[in-house]
């Protein structure tokens, strides 16, 4: 953890410390003065009532009718007073004159505290004053006659020591809760603490952020397009490059929340949550860009919880690929022409030390016109110079090889209206030609035959060997992809072919038989240059 910055766990501590503290702090504050407010209104009306009480006793009413000794008043207000837990009962008569009080001498004395002035006019009410025995809650009530008329008042005082007691004992339980909810609080916000501590990995949020930080900027940066959903399908993550490939596809460019299947509804995403398998370097068509994708699951405790696509457009990796095959294809084409030169020097070589110098002359013309004349029909038929110059460095391998190979083109070949075709061409010919000499590696009679045929936008390619041939269950299975019977991390010539000839709306026929060979037929739509000019 860095000097200065609090730890996770201690930011929630306090800030949940702080949060419950304030809570209770508030609910403590109101609920205490609702209970202030309470107990008050109780103490007036237990005053109030008690002073009704002396009011209405027969005795006091007795008193002041001349039908009962007035001494009673002080007997029966002294008893009340020690039945209710008042402070004094004080009866007085219309001049303020004290028949009880709870000390004896105070008894004919005027009251006192200045107060009872409205209820000597016949008003019922409660009031805080001091008197003779300190600072009291006192409630007045007049005394009346059995003929209605007002002919003395009660004063009942409580302590105003004795609400406050009686208030903080009801707040005594209020603090308590207090306590208790800060406490359970503190335990609390421990346990929230590490919880999602362990939820985080023990990271920390400077840590967390700078780790976000880091992959949003390794996810923009690589060229590859990134797209990922969570478990319902929902995008979470679109990179720059797949935004850039989206918008040359005529997409939205950032699609961020929006649900897979409607955004790009060709997508296996979501299979693949369910699934649980990875697919790799499959083709899909964006409004006509096509892509190579990789699509994996993401998976948290063997659970799907979302998936992954990272693609990129097929034109780049066929370019790069193209690029590596020209220079393989260069390479293999000087290193046939340089072992089959050296051959003819040996030829040559010999000829000269036996001084057969007739035979060397027409050794040297034939092989001249040999380089010449295949060069020349090649260049002569196939227009194309890309797909002309591949074509020739086969021938040349052919040789190197030691294979027979016979080469037809019963017509010229124009170039393609579409230089994509010639890309495919390569492709197919070159898996077709490779394939066809491994074929007959193991066979006595090394025979390869390549003709082209051209005519009504037809391209017909024809590939035979005399290899071992295939049986039935054999030929079903070859175009597989990763089939091969020629060991491990072999079997996607004849894939990428099948590939091709599906791109191209062409058809292949095969025909084989043990023993007997191997014929490839292709037919591909071609149309000519020419033509798409016209």
């Amino acid at each position: 953890m860095k000097r200065g910055k609090l730890s996770l766990q201690a930011i929630i501590i306090i800030f949940v410390c702080i949060v419950v503290a304030l809570s209770l702090g508030i609910t403590d504050l109101i609920i205490s003065k609702r209970i202030t407010a309470s107990v008050e209104e109780t103490q007036k009306e237990k005053a109030l009532n008690v002073a009704k009480m002396i009011a209405f006793s027969p005795q006091v009413i007795g008193a002041f009718e001349g039908k009962a000794n007035k001494k009673e008043v002080q007997i029966l207000a002294n008893q009340i007073k020690e039945k209710t837990h008042v402070n004094f009962v004080v009866v007085m008569d219309m001049n303020g004159i004290r028949l009880s009080h709870p000390d004896p001498s105070k008894v004919g004395k005027h009251f006192r505290g200045g107060d009872e002035g409205p209820v000597l006019k016949g008003k019922e009410y409660v009031s805080i004053s001091k008197g003779t025995l300190g600072r009291s809650m006192r409630a007045f009530t007049p005394i009346k006659n059995s003929h209605g008329k007002q002919v003395g008042a009660v004063a009942v005082g409580i302590s105003l020591e004795n609400v406050t007691k009686a208030v903080h004992k009801g707040r005594m339980g209020i603090v308590i809760g207090t306590l208790i909810g800060v406490l359970i609080g503190v335990i609390g916000a421990v346990v929230l603490a590490r919880y999602i501590k362990k939820i985080l990995l023990g990271l920390e949020p400077f840590a967390i952020a700078k780790l976000l930080e880091e992959r949003s900027s390794m996810l923009q940066s690589v060229r590859e397009g990134i797209i990922a959903i969570d478990q319902e399908g929902k995008i979470t993550l679109v990179n720059r490059a797949a935004s850039k490939l989206f918008k040359r596809a005529g997409l939205e460019e950032n699609p961020m929340g929006k649900n897979i299947e409607a955004y790009l509804p060709e997508t296996r995403l979501t299979r693949i949550i369910k699934s649980g398998e990875t697919e790799l370097d499959q083709e899909q068509n964006l409004n006509g860009v096509t892509i190579l994708v990789n699509r994996v699951p993401v998976v948290v405790e063997n659970e799907s919880v979302g998936a992954i696509a990272t693609f990129r457009d097929k034109t780049e990796v066929r370019l790069l690929a193209e690029q590596l095959t020209g220079v393989r294809n260069y390479a293999d084409a000087l290193r046939a022409q340089a072992h089959e030169f050296m051959n003819k020097l040996h030829v040559i070589l010999g000829l000269v030390r036996t001084e057969q110098y007739d035979t060397l002359a027409n050794y040297v013309s034939e092989t001249v016109n040999h380089r010449e004349t295949e060069m020349g029909f090649v260049t002569k038929k196939i227009k194309d110079p890309v797909l002309a110059g591949f074509l020739i460095g086969k021938l040349s391998f052919a040789r190197e090889s030691g294979a027979s190979l016979s080469f037809d083109c019963v017509s010229k070949l124009p170039k393609p209206a579409n230089s994509e075709i010639t890309h495919e061409l390569i492709t197919i010919i070159g898996n077709l030609f490779d394939n066809a000499m491994e074929a007959i590696a193991d066979s006595p009679n090394k025979k390869v035959g390549l003709k082209l045929d051209y005519a009504e936008d037809i391209l017909t390619i024809e590939v035979k060997d005399t290899g071992l041939g295939m049986n039935n269950s054999l030929q079903n299975k070859i175009l597989d992809k990763g089939f091969s019977t020629k060991g491990e991390n072999r079997g996607f010539g004849l894939y990428l072919l099948a590939q091709a000839i599906e791109r191209l709306e062409g058809d292949m026929i095969i025909s084989s038989k043990p023993g007997k060979g191997t014929n490839f037929a292709v037919y591909i739509p071609y149309k000519a240059e020419d033509e798409s000019n016209d």
